[in-house]
C-alpha cells in the first residue's frame, strides 16, 4: 500500500549536492559565485535546492521564484518575494540598516511597504539595481548568504536584467552564492534566457550544473521510499515498467506509483499528471481548476475572493489537495507541487471555462486592487482581462499596468503593456476616450520607454509611426517632442539625421513664452554638436537652454546645459576660469538631486582637468565622483566609468601600481565593453612602459576588439591606435608600425582632436623609418592648447630635431622641465635621456651625467625596465657613471615624515595606514580608495610586516607614537 506520494528520502544527486556545497564553502571563504542549475521539467531541481538549503547550516537562504502569467513573467517577481521575506523577518529598520545611506526608497518600487520611491527617470532602474545588490552584500557581511532564483525560464526581461546585474557587479569577495534554476527543455533557440546563459557563462565565478535523470537503481530506491517498503519489495516486472515509462524522471515515477495496483498505467503525460487530481473530490477539483487559472502560486486571500468561499469552506475544499500532495502551502500562498501539474490542469480547461475563470480573477482584482501588491496586481489584472478576451477591459487595464510598471522601473514590462494597448486599439470603440489619450500619445510613450529599455530599433520605429500620424504644422509641439525622441535614438544608434531632427524640433518650439520643452530640445541639440566648427552655435544654444531652464525652474536641464557650455567652451589654457562654472553645474544638479547631471558633471570635470594636465585635481575629482556614485546608488555604473577618469591621471602621475589597483577593481565588476576596453588600454600603457609585452599584447587585443567595431569617438580610438604602434615597435616590427602610421594619416583627420593626436604623433615619430615629413606637417596644423599639449609639442619638436641632426641639449632640458612641471615622471625621464644624448654629442659630459642619474632614479621608481635599460646602455657607451641613490619617482607622502621612509612604506601603504589608524575596516578602506578588499588585505599585511607589529591595533599605536600620520 502506498505510504507517500513523494519520496521522504533524498535519492541520488550526491555529486550535484556536493558541487553546491563546495560553492557555498567558497562563499563562506569570501569568494562569490553563481551556479545555474538546469534540468528538464520534473527532474528534481527544486528538490535539490530544498535539500541543499536544509543542509546550509549557518548560511541565510533566500528563495524567490519567477512566475508564469500566460506567456508573460511578472516583473522582478523573485526579488519581490525575497524582499518580502526580509521585511517580515528583519522589519523596515533592519533592512534599512543593511543599505548604504540607510534609505530603502528605491526598494519601494518592488514592495510598497517601504514607502514612496524616489523620483523616476533614466537612473531610477540603476539605483534600484544598486540597492538590491547593496542589500545582498550587506546581508553577506553578517553571514554567508544564498540567493535562489527558481524557474528562470519564466523570468521577465526586468528580472533577467537585474539577475545579470547582480552576477556581473557583485564584489568578487562577497560571501554570496547565487543559484538559478531553469528548465533546459524550455530553452529553445530563440528563448531570451539562452543568450543570457551564454553571456554570463563568461563571467568569472559562474558555473552550470545540469541534472540528469535517475538511474535504474535510484528509481528502485525512490519507489521503495515512496511505497514505504524495503528494496526489492516491488516486483521486478513492475519496476521495469515504471522505469521504462518514467525514463528516470522523478516526477513521473511519483505519478506512476500514485495510483492503486488495479489502475492501468495512463497513456499520456497529461493523463499521468492529472491522475492525482482526478482522485480528489469533485468540489476540490473545481477549486484546483480555478487556482490553475491564477498561476503556479495563488495567495490565500486572492483564492478566497475569487472562489467566493468562507474560510471554513475554503479550508475544507483545499485540505484534500494538500493531503494528496497536489498543492503545497508556502506561508500565505498555495502552489501546485509541480508546475507541470498546474499546466496540465489549466490546459484541460474548456475554452468557455477558461474565459469564465479568468474573468472571475479579473473581477476580484477590480473589486479589491489591494489583493496583490503593485505592480504585480496591475499586471495580473491586465493578463486576466486579456485571457478572458474582454478587449475593452484588457485595453484599459493594460494602460494602467503600464503606469504601474513605470513606477517600478520595469521598462520592458511597461513597453509590453503599451504594445498591448496598441494591439487592442482598433478592437475597442472610442479607445482614446476610454484611456484619456490618443493613439499618437501611446506611440510616443512607447517610443520613449523603448529607448529606456535599450530597444533602440523598436523606439525608432515607434517614433516614426507616431510622426506619420500627425500634421506637423497643425501640432508643432507634439511633433517637436517626437522629433526630439527620434533624434536621441538616432544619436545613440549612430544613425544619420539626429542633428537634423533636433534642429527641426528647436524650430518648432517657440522661444516665447519660455517652456521646459524649449529648454530641453535646445540643450539636447547643443549636446550633440560635437564638431569644433559648431562651437559658437553650441555655446549659444547652451546659454539659451540655461536661461530658459532657470525661468521655468527646470534644474535638471539647467545643469546639463551648464555642463555642455562649460565643457564645450573648455579651453585647457584657461582652466582657472572654468572652475566656477563646474562648481555651479554641480551645485545646480545637487540641489535638484538630478543624478544623471551630477555624474555627468563629475565625469566632464575630471576629464577636463586631465586634458589640461591638472592630474592631481583630475584624480581628486574622479575619486570624489566614485564616492558620490555610491551615495546615489550608481557605484557599479557611473562609478565604474569614473574609474577610467581616476586611473588615467594616476598613470600620468607615475602612480602606476595605484592605477593598476583601480583598474583591477573596476574590471572585477565586469563593466560594459567600452568601459572595460578603456581600462584595459590604460593597463597596456603601464605594461608597455614596464616591458611586460605579453601582458600588453593580451590586453591590447581585448581592447582593440571593442574599439575596432562600430563608430567610437577619437578619445577611444586614437589611444588604441597609439598603443598598437607602440606595441609593434616594442616587438621590433618597425615596418608594420610605419605602415599603420601611414594608414592612420591617410584615413583619419587628426586635427580635430589635438589632445589625443599629440601622443599618437610622439609615438609615431619615435618609430625607426616613420614618415617624419608627413608627421611634421600634421604637427604644424595641430593646436597646442594648455601646458600638457605644449609639452607634447615641445617633445615632438625635440624628437624631430634629433632625427634631422639639429639635436640640442637646451631644448631637451626645456622638455624635461615642462614634464616635471606637470609631474609626469615617465615623460620627464625620457626627456632627460634625450638631453643626455644631446649633451654627450656636444661633449657636455658633466651635464649628461646629471641627466642620466636623475633619469635613472625616475625610471627605477616607476619600474620602467626598458627605459632603465636604455639609460644604462647610454651611460655604458659613454663611460659615464650614474650616481648611486638617485631619487626615485614616488608620490610624496601626504604628511612628510623622515621616519616613514625608514620603514619603507609605499605611498599607497601610507594611505592605507592612515585609514587603519582612523579605525576603518578593510571593506571601508577598499570603498574609499576604490580598490578591492583583497588588495587592501595585502597592503595591511605588508604594513604589519614593515612596522614589525602583529595586529592592526599595534600598527595604529605605532603610527601615533612615531607620528607617521596626521590626526
Amino acid at each position: 500500500m502506498r505510504a507517500h506520494t513523494v519520496s521522504p528520502r533524498f535519492i541520488g544527486r550526491a555529486a550535484e549536492l556536493a558541487a553546491l556545497e563546495r560553492a557555498l564553502g567558497g562563499a563562506r571563504a569570501g569568494s562569490a559565485s553563481t551556479v545555474f542549475v538546469g534540468g528538464e521539467a520534473g527532474v528534481g531541481k527544486t528538490r535539490l535546492v530544498r535539500e541543499f538549503a536544509r543542509r546550509a547550516g549557518d548560511a541565510l537562504v533566500l528563495i524567490g521564484g519567477c512566475l508564469e502569467l500566460g506567456t508573460d513573467g511578472l516583473p522582478f517577481a523573485p526579488f519581490t518575494a525575497v524582499l518580502r521575506t526580509l521585511a517580515r523577518d528583519l522589519g523596515h529598520d533592519g533592512v534599512a540598516a543593511l543599505l548604504p545611506g540607510g534609505t530603502t526608497r528605491e526598494l519601494a518600487r518592488l514592495l510598497p511597504e517601504f514607502g514612496e520611491p524616489d523620483r523616476e527617470g533614466a537612473e531610477a532602474r540603476a539605483r534600484l539595481f544598486e540597492q538590491v545588490l547593496g542589500l545582498l552584500e550587506g546581508l553577506a557581511e553578517l553571514r554567508p548568504t544564498v540567493l535562489v532564483v527558481e524557474d528562470a525560464h519564466w523570468a521577465d526581461r526586468s528580472t533577467r536584467d537585474l539577475l545579470s546585474f547582480l552576477v556581473r557587479y557583485r564584489r568578487a569577495d562577497t560571501r554570496l552564492l547565487t543559484l538559478v534554476t531553469y528548465r533546459i527543455d524550455e530553452i529553445h533557440r530563440t528563448h531570451p534566457l539562452r543568450p543570457l546563459l551564454a553571456e554570463l557563462g563568461r563571467v568569472d565565478g559562474v558555473g552550470r550544473l545540469e541534472l540528469g535523470r535517475l538511474s535504474r537503481r535510484e528509481v528502485d530506491e525512490q519507489a521503495a521510499s515512496i511505497l514505504g517498503t524495503g528494496p526489492g519489495a516491488v516486483p521486478e516486472t513492475d519496476m521495469d515498467l515504471v522505469y521504462a515509462r518514467s525514463e528516470g524522471n522523478p516526477l513521473f515515477v511519483e505519478a506512476l506509483l500514485s495510483g492503486d495496483g488495479s489502475e492501468a498505467l495512463p497513456e499520456s503525460l497529461r493523463d499521468l499528471l492529472l491522475a492525482s487530481v482526478e482522485r480528489l473530490p469533485e468540489e476540490t477539483q473545481e477549486l484546483l481548476r480555478l487556482a490553475a487559472a491564477g498561476g503556479a502560486r495563488v495567495e490565500h486571500a486572492m483564492l478566497a475572493a475569487v472562489a467566493g468561499a468562507g474560510e471554513a469552506e475554503l479550508s475544507g475544499l483545499l485540505r484534500p489537495a494538500v493531503a494528496g500532495n497536489v498543492l503545497v502551502v508556502d506561508g500565505e500562498t498555495y502552489a501546485f507541487r509541480h508546475a507541470l501539474i498546474r499546466e496540465a490542469v489549466h490546459h484541460d480547461l474548456l475554452p468557455g471555462e477558461r474565459i469564465r475563470l479568468h474573468t472571475r480573477f479579473a473581477e476580484a482584482l477590480e473589486r479589491d486592487p489591494g489583493l496583490l501588491p503593485a505592480p504585480r496586481g496591475a499586471v495580473e489584472l491586465a493578463h486576466h482581462w486579456y485571457a478572458a478576451r474582454d478587449h475593452l477591459w484588457a485595453l484599459m487595464s493594460a494602460w494602467r499596468a503600464a503606469a504601474a510598471a513605470r513606477r517600478a522601473a520595469a521598462y520592458d514590462e511597461q513597453l509590453r503593456m503599451l504594445d498591448r494597448v496598441l494591439e487592442l486599439w482598433e478592437t475597442v470603440p472610442d479607445a482614446a476616450g476610454r484611456i484619456g489619450t490618443d493613439h499618437v500619445e501611446v506611440l510616443r510613450q512607447a517610443a520613449t520607454v523603448a529607448h529606456l529599455a535599450g530597444e533602440f530599433e523598436r523606439g525608432l520605429s515607434l517614433a516614426k509611426a507616431a510622426l506619420r500620424e500627425i500634421d506637423i504644422e497643425a501640432d508643432p509641439i507634439r511633433a517637436a517632442r517626437l522629433l526630439r525622441q527620434r533624434g536621441l535614438v538616432r544619436y545613440d544608434l549612430g544613425r544619420p539625421g539626429s542633428v537634423e531632427d533636433l534642429r527641426t524640433a528647436v524650430a518648432l518650439v517657440p522661444a516665447e513664452p519660455p517652456t521646459g520643452l524649449r529648454a530641453q530640445v535646445v540643450e539636447k541639440l547643443a549636446r550633440v554638436l560635437h564638431h569644433s566648427g559648431n562651437s559658437q552655435e553650441r555655446e549659444a544654444l547652451a546659454e539659451e537652454a540655461i536661461r530658459i531652464a532657470r525661468q521655468v525652474g527646470d534644474a535638471d536641464t539647467e545643469a546639463h546645459a551648464l555642463i555642455t557650455l562649460t565643457c564645450g567652451g573648455c579651453h585647457y589654457a584657461d582652466m582657472e576660469g572654468r572652475l566656477d562654472a563646474f562648481a555651479r553645474a554641480r551645485e545646480v544638479a545637487g540641489r535638484a538631486s538630478t543624478y544623471g547631471a551630477l555624474m555627468r558633471a563629475v565625469i566632464s570635470e575630471s576629464d577636463a582637468f586631465e586634458g589640461a594636465g591638472w592630474h592631481e585635481r583630475a584624480a581628486e575629482v574622479a575619486r570624489r565622483g566614485v564616492a558620490d556614485a555610491e551615495a546615489y546608488g550608481l557605484a557599479r555604473t557611473s562609478g565604474a566609468f569614473l574609474a577610467i577618469n581616476l586611473a588615467e591621471p594616476l598613470v600620468s602621475l607615475g602612480r602606476w601600481d595605484e592605477a593598476l589597483e583601480v583598474i583591477e577593481h573596476a574590471l572585477e565588476v565586469s563593466p560594459p565593453a567600452p568601459f572595460r576596453a578603456s581600462l584595459q588600454g590604460l593597463a597596456v600603457d603601464v605594461a608597455l612602459a614596464r616591458g611586460d609585452l605579453d601582458r600588453a599584447g593580451v590586453l591590447l587585443a581585448a581592447s582593440r576588439a571593442v574599439f575596432h567595431q562600430g563608430a567610437h569617438k577619437d578619445q577611444a580610438v586614437l589611444p588604441t591606435l597609439r598603443r598598437e604602434i607602440g606595441s609593434l615597435a616594442a616587438h621590433g616590427r618597425f615596418d608594420e608600425a610605419c605602415a599603420l602610421v601611414e594608414r592612420i594619416l591617410d584615413q583619419r583627420d587628426l586635427t580635430d582632436s589635438p589632445r589625443y593626436a599629440w601622443p599618437l604623433l610622439l609615438t609615431a615619430v619615435r618609430v625607426p623609418g616613420a614618415p617624419v615629413d608627413r608627421l611634421r606637417r600634421l604637427a604644424e596644423k595641430l593646436a597646442a592648447e594648455g601646458d600638457l599639449q605644449r609639452a607634447h609639442g615641445l617633445t615632438f619638436a625635440a624628437e624631430v630635431g634629433r632625427l634631422d641632426g639639429t639635436d640640442d641639449h637646451g631644448r631637451w632640458r626645456a622638455v624635461a622641465s615642462a614634464w616635471a612641471g606637470l609631474r609626469q615622471p615617465y615623460a620627464e625621464a625620457r626627456a632627460l635621456l634625450g638631453a643626455a644624448e644631446a649633451a654627450i654629442a656636444s661633449g657636455e659630459r658633466e651635464a649628461a651625467a646629471g641627466d642620466l642619474s636623475k633619469a635613472a632614479g625616475l625610471a627605477a621608481g616607476l619600474g620602467a625596465a626598458p627605459l632603465a635599460a636604455g639609460i644604462e646602455a647610454l651611460a655604458g657607451r659613454a663611460r659615464i657613471a650614474i650616481a648611486e641613490g638617485a631619487e626615485p619617482a614616488r608620490t610624496p607622502p601626504a604628511v612628510p615624515s623622515p621616519r616613514m621612509a625608514g620603514f619603507g612604506l609605499t605611498a599607497r601603504e601610507r594611505e592605507v595606514l592612515a585609514l587603519v589608524v582612523a579605525g576603518r575596516s578593510n571593506r571601508e578602506i577598499a570603498g574609499e580608495l576604490f580598490i578591492s578588499v583583497k588588495t587592501v588585505s595585502v597592503h595591511v599585511s605588508n604594513i604589519l610586516a614593515k612596522l614589525g607589529v602583529a595586529s592592526r591595533g599595534e600598527a595604529a599605536a605605532t603610527a601615533h607614537r612615531l607620528q607617521l600620520v596626521q590626526r
